[in-house]
């Protein structure tokens, strides 16, 4: 009876060791800009942007969206903390503006490094990547 409840507790121990190491593993989602950009958005802002309600930055300048692959879990993240809503309701949501002409969804692009790298060559951009791969080449608008 003693080794069924070692077992029990052993598979516990080794059940919480993997959340906590996932949870750790995910150090957060920053939203970037080139390090050229001037302006500073908050949660709103950014939101608006990523929704096709608004084109341009806070000084006028035009501010083009990008979005991870999607499934990413920095995606998922994105979606669901500053956009509000699920994969599926962003899919329609874009499917219900594709189908009236009212507007497009921002480009995907693959990993963070990929959108790192298209941030860093053009001013005009604004994507989110993992907070660890943060370095002096994207400035910081926003993180979660």
């Amino acid at each position: 009876m003693s080794q069924f409840f070692s077992k029990k507790i052993a598979s516990r121990l080794v059940f919480a060791a993997t959340v906590l190491l996932s949870c750790a593993a995910w150090s957060g989602v920053a939203v970037v800009v080139h390090p050229a950009n001037p302006n500073a958005m908050d949660e709103n802002d950014i939101s608006r942007v990523f929704l096709g309600k608004k084109k341009s930055f806070p000084d006028g300048s035009e501010a083009i969206p990008v979005d991870q692959a999607d499934g990413s879990a920095n995606r998922s993240a994105f979606v669901s903390t500053i956009l509000k809503k699920n994969e599926q309701q962003i899919k329609a949501y874009w499917a219900q503006l594709l189908f009236t002409g009212k507007g497009t969804p921002p480009k995907e692009v693959g990993s963070s490094a990929d959108v790192k790298k298209l941030i860093a060559q053009n001013p005009s951009l604004i994507g989110y990547i993992d907070t660890a791969d943060v370095d002096a080449s994207v400035k910081v608008l926003y993180e979660f």
